[in-house]
């Protein structure tokens, strides 16, 4: 019963909070449910051990590929966001059969490399992908209207509601795949591997999977985020981009379903409330890595750690 209100009083705030705050939080607050899906869908690959620096470029794919079929065949918006998510999960499952010959280190390298050379034949081809000027004029969502409410896409409050249903759907099937024996076996490949493989898992087939079905959540992160801004160019998806990912991951710890989750909400608001307000944006990746450091110095479990802490003491209670 006390999950059941928690959870309506949060769906209350997640309806009301953006009718509070000014219209450049409404974007922020856009941009914050997207990355939410992003750090989340990551998760799930860093479970069986593998940690990537490709996993914004495979969002940059569903973008890419969101973009061109709604503009280019005419697809319907939302038809196309789950095109978006298909083609990251379909290039993944490419990349598996090099990229998982390696582990570890040289995995992250190789993600790196194999990130690289999709940016680079964006920049290369300007037909399909407009070269290094990107995508242009994208097809937002279509509005539509439920009872009394009218959608209008081009307002960050309807495309929040939107982005924010599709989102929690998303999270709700991620944490059911790792509540499942598949995700389950994900957590075995990665703290249990030779065990496993004795027990007769197919430690390839169940890496393979994780970096999938990760991608192809991150392709519709990427396919959202194409519809709400309009247009997309190679550098959004940068290593840069990539880094922050890592950041909210590691600091808000991948031991938890949540924990990658929280990391990104508190380094936002860190960003967008304190660091905007105090003129000190520009230097946010300086910041993020000053938090990084102190975070694995000090903090190696994350900022879930600390939620841990406080709920085991209400239980001593």
């Amino acid at each position: 019963m006390r999950n059941f209100v928690i959870w309506v009083a949060l769906a209350i705030a997640l309806i009301v909070l953006p009718n509070l705050v000014s219209f450049s939080q409404q974007e922020v607050l856009v941009f914050l449910t997207i990355n939410i899906l992003v750090v989340a869908s990551y998760r799930l690959l860093t479970l069986t051990g593998e940690w990537s620096l490709g996993h914004v470029v495979i969002m940059g794919v569903g973008a890419y590929a969101s973009a061109l079929v709604t503009k280019e065949l005419g697809l319907w918006v939302p038809l196309g966001i789950i095109v978006g998510g298909l083609a990251s999960a379909l290039i993944a499952l490419a990349l598996s059969v090099p990229l998982f010959r390696m582990k570890g280190f040289y995995f992250l390298i190789g993600s790196f490399a194999a990130g690289e050379i999709i940016r680079l034949l964006w920049k290369r081809f300007r037909d399909p992908f407009g070269g290094a000027k990107g995508i242009k004029g994208i097809d937002p969502m279509p509005d539509f209207s439920i009872g009394i409410y009218q959608f209008d896409f081009f307002e960050p409050v309807s495309y929040f509601y939107f982005s924010a249903v599709v989102v929690a759907l998303c999270l709700w099937i991620l944490w059911r795949i790792e509540k499942s024996p598949v995700g389950l076996t994900f957590h075995a490949v990665h703290w249990q591997d030779k065990l496993a493989q004795a027990s007769g898992v197919n430690l390839r087939r169940y890496r393979t999977m994780a970096f999938v079905i990760a991608s192809g959540f991150a392709g519709i992160a990427g396919a959202l985020l194409a519809h709400y801004i309009g247009t997309i160019n190679p550098n959004s998806f940068d290593v840069e981009v990539m880094v922050f990912v890592l950041t909210w991951a590691i600091v808000g710890g991948t031991g938890t379903f949540y924990g990658p989750i929280l990391g990104c909400v508190v380094l936002t608001i860190l960003n967008e409330i304190v660091l905007r307000e105090l003129g000190l944006e520009q230097t946010r990746p300086l910041i993020y890595g000053l938090i990084l450091i102190l975070s694995i110095l000090f903090m190696p479990n994350g900022l879930e750690s600390i939620v841990q802490k406080v709920t085991r003491r209400k239980d001593a209670k």
